[in-house]
């Protein structure tokens, strides 16, 4: 894979304890990457130039173009004039599959629904993640977060980027991606996750932004029961975790919280945890 530069250091003016001084500082770079399946531009998303193979997983499971990383044959990353063309060749199953339901999308950084065609693909019906018995304790969802915010390399360089974890009771956060875009980060996470081996149902999403319809919704397609966000979620996304009986809790700050839905899975104590299979 070509080795794509994710900063840039540029100069800038800034004010200090009252005065103005020139100074430098790395910002992140944001880049035209385009899916394409069958040699046919499927998306083009504006994002950060790195873990591109996950991405490319993580966004064929999340947008439903295959059900398990096993149906894509190969992924190859090219660098162009002015972007990135991540070439996916399918099994031959889910080409057809996707042939007969192609849709086409452009968008800007962290607008995952821009260019669809219909309001109901706006409002796609949200996969059920109710009968799952996995639980978080209290100090676990304060752990997940604060892991979190260490494991951020990025941004914590530039402060300008989204982070998303997977989090397992007993084991911590097994993967963290970072994206300008925050759709972009959780589908990185997905890919990354689930080339892993690890199955969305044994622990939570953990995300650094707002949670959004679809973040829920992309959370809901890998079977994870948990999203926690340190900001806020939009009504719309507590709606959809309700229907889908997903735990909802955003707005975690240090030891506090605020849980949306599905409060039920959420355990005082020690940590426990049951499988679902």
């Amino acid at each position: 894979m070509p080795d794509f530069s994710t900063t840039t250091k540029v100069a800038e003016i800034a004010r200090r304890n009252g005065r103005l001084a020139e100074g430098e500082r790395f910002v992140p770079e944001e880049t035209p990457v385009a899916f394409s399946y069958a040699g046919s531009t499927h998306a083009v998303m504006m994002a950060t130039p790195a873990d591109l193979d996950d991405f490319a997983v993580g966004f064929s499971l999340t947008e439903g173009i295959i059900t398990d990383p096993g149906e894509i044959e190969t992924i190859e990353v090219l660098a162009e004039d002015k972007g990135i063309d991540v070439q996916i060749r399918l099994a031959d199953t889910q080409n057809d599959a996707l042939t007969a339901r192609r849709r086409h999308m452009a968008g800007p950084v962290g607008c995952g629904l821009c260019g669809i065609e219909s309001i109901e693909q706006a409002v796609r019906v949200t996969p059920s993640v109710r009968a799952s018995s996995l639980t978080l304790s209290e100090d676990a969802v304060v752990e997940a977060v604060r892991l979190l915010n260490g494991q951020q390399p990025l941004h914590m360089v530039t402060r300008a980027v989204h982070g998303a974890g997977f989090y397992v009771p007993g084991e911590g956060l097994i993967a963290v991606r970072e994206d300008v875009g925050r759709h972009n980060a959780l589908d990185k996470l997905v890919g990354a996750a689930r080339r892993a081996g690890h199955a969305g149902s044994t622990g939570a999403v953990v995300v650094t932004s707002r949670v959004s319809v679809e973040m829920v919704q992309k959370t809901a397609i890998i079977g994870s029961p948990f999203i926690i966000a340190i900001s806020a979620p939009t009504a719309l996304a507590i709606r959809t975790a309700e229907e889908a009986g997903m735990t909802l809790i955003a707005l975690v700050r240090g030891e506090e919280f605020e849980i949306f839905t599905g409060a039920e899975r959420i355990v005082s104590g020690t940590q426990r945890r049951i499988g679902n299979g």
